[in-house]
């Protein structure tokens, strides 16, 4: 496949406005389409190993809905710089474009970028609504199914998480979106696929189980990337954007792993 960067290269602009933001050293390329200063705007985030632009199928039907838009490209990713990134430095450049902008009226996250913006939402980025899509709930998890799909035995792929949590000073289990979203009350809409191959749909029923006031969309066929920009989902979240009641209310208890209300 392409890197972030050469896609990011060939993607069509439009109309969009390029700028930068600093973080943590770091420069980040943003794209904003609208006046994020006068109207309502929508705060997007793309996945590990993608870029800002692949907001692009949102941007029509959110301009259409009066929601200014802003994506940017992630530490290491699209038109930025190459350097080593992680999860915290994912989020903190979230809360950096935000705080550049202000408040957001909804965040609309893809697969990592949405644990990118649980920790932002922990750490005070505030948002009137939440759009996840295919999100990432466990690094740990991710980090043993990228160890199958390499071949590295369980003793290694320890050892890259021990050089991890060195590096970044957290441990990973902390990074777990279990134990943040339960505190976390803006609405917020989950949608996944149930034949995602990459994150598995359970993780997006986690983040709806947990957080107070979720829902979840289930979809078939789409997988972890077409989901993304697919037009029914992307209709499913502007509605849901709008106050209407969209997806299922998850519910859990003790003799009840999970179930919809």
């Amino acid at each position: 496949m392409p890197s972030s960067r050469s896609r990011a290269l060939a993607a069509e602009c439009g109309d969009a406005r390029i700028g930068q933001v600093e973080s943590r050293g770091h420069t980040i390329t943003t794209y904003a389409w609208g006046d994020p200063t006068t109207q309502p705007y929508v705060l997007f985030t793309h996945g590990w190993s993608s870029f800002g632009l692949r907001c692009r199928p949102w941007v029509g039907p959110l301009r259409e809905a009066g929601y200014a838009v802003v994506a940017f490209d992630l530490p290491g990713h699209g038109r930025n710089a190459p350097c080593q990134t992680n999860l915290p430095a994912c989020a903190a450049a979230l809360a950096d474009v935000a705080r550049q902008h202000g408040p957001a009226a909804a965040v609309v996250a893809h697969s990592m970028g949405g644990a990118a913006a649980v920790l932002a939402l922990r750490d005070g980025v505030r948002a009137g609504r939440v759009v996840l899509v295919a999100p990432a709930a466990d690094m740990r998890a991710a980090g043993d199914r990228f160890g199958r799909m390499v071949g590295l035995r369980p003793p290694l792929v320890g050892r890259m998480f021990a050089r991890f949590e060195r590096q970044i000073g957290v441990a990973v289990d902390e990074l777990a979106v279990h134990r943040h979203v339960p505190a976390l009350g803006v609405p917020a809409l989950v949608v996944h696929d149930l034949e995602d191959d990459e994150v598995p749909w359970e993780e997006g029923e986690l983040y709806a189980r947990l957080w107070p006031r979720a829902r979840l969309l289930s979809t078939q066929g789409l997988g972890h990337h077409r989901i993304a920009g697919e037009p029914g989902v992307v209709e499913a979240g502007v509605r849901f954007l709008r106050g209407q009641e969209v997806g299922e209310r998850v519910v859990s208890s003790p003799n009840l792993p999970f179930g919809m209300a």
